[in-house]
């Protein structure tokens, strides 16, 4: 993996996030400094990426980098566009080897950043760690970020918090968290018991009640904001979810801002 060196030195030092969308309708979060663009999954049509991009101030077309986390629809659904829409140059994706042969590149293959689960790798002034998470997919990997002196982490889509995961998002200073589904809600709600099953598998999605039980006991101190994303539109509700993160940051003395990522919508753009 050679290291990406992007831009002018020096920049402004800020740092931009926004999830632009979480939910099983596709997902995609946006990471900036003042020298290089991230965009981490690229599960909705380019229309509506770069549409939300430009919403808030950004041009989908200066993109340095696509991450991908595994390869779900609603987490490539719109790369093979995004990838192409750098003009003359193909936007570089990155993802791991073994994901790489499990995406349908049909006649486009764009410029591909391979790497393997578990590697440390650096675009522009971003480093990045990649860590394996439990998942119903071929190699699924999840992301922290470290730049400015900040560390963001993103994790979604696994089906349990192993202390490998915790280990790795201490530290955050803003942490991404899937809040995927309430229980009662998923065993009443529509879809075939094979399906629910999977959902609370060990390789599906968290549950509300792991959440509040991670936010209790392993939550670090110096996470400022925490994003609750990835919900469920159909076994969730936001203010199901809000409540129950609330109740957990209530027993305890921590200073962090909640936030939920409700789905179909982006968040709030997060500078630090």
């Amino acid at each position: 993996m050679r290291r990406w060196r992007l831009g002018p030195p020096g920049g402004h030092a800020i740092v931009k996030i926004c999830v632009l969308a979480s939910s099983s309708a596709g997902n995609s979060t946006f990471i900036a400094t003042g020298r290089t663009r991230i965009l981490v999954d690229a599960g909705l049509s380019r229309k509506e990426i770069l549409a939300r991009l430009a919403a808030i101030g950004e041009d989908g077309e200066t993109l340095d980098a696509i991450l991908i986390t595994h390869e779900h629809t609603d987490h490539v659904s719109g790369l093979i566009p995004m990838a192409r829409c750098g003009g003359r140059r193909s936007i570089p994706v990155f993802l791991t080897t073994l994901t790489s042969p499990a995406i349908p590149w049909g006649e486009y293959t764009p410029v591909l950043e391979r790497f393997q689960a578990g590697s440390t790798f650096t675009i522009g002034d971003i480093e990045i760690d990649s860590f394996t998470i439990p998942h119903d997919a071929v190699d699924p990997v999840a992301f922290s970020f470290r730049t400015q002196g900040l560390k963001i982490s993103q994790v979604t889509d696994l089906g349990y918090l192993p202390d490998s995961i915790k280990i790795h998002v201490s530290g955050s200073d803003l942490l991404i968290l899937e809040s995927n589904h309430d229980l009662d809600m998923l065993k009443v709600g529509p879809y075939p018991w094979s399906v629910k099953q999977r959902v609370m598998g060990r390789n599906g999605h968290l549950s509300n009640d792991v959440v509040s039980d991670f936010i209790r006991h392993d939550l670090d101190t110096r996470t400022s904001t925490l994003v609750l994303g990835h919900i469920s539109e159909h076994n969730n509700h936001p203010a199901i979810v809000e409540l129950m993160a609330h109740q957990a940051l209530d027993g305890r003395t921590l200073f962090t801002r909640l936030v939920v990522a409700e789905p179909r919508r982006s968040t709030e753009v997060f500078v630090y």
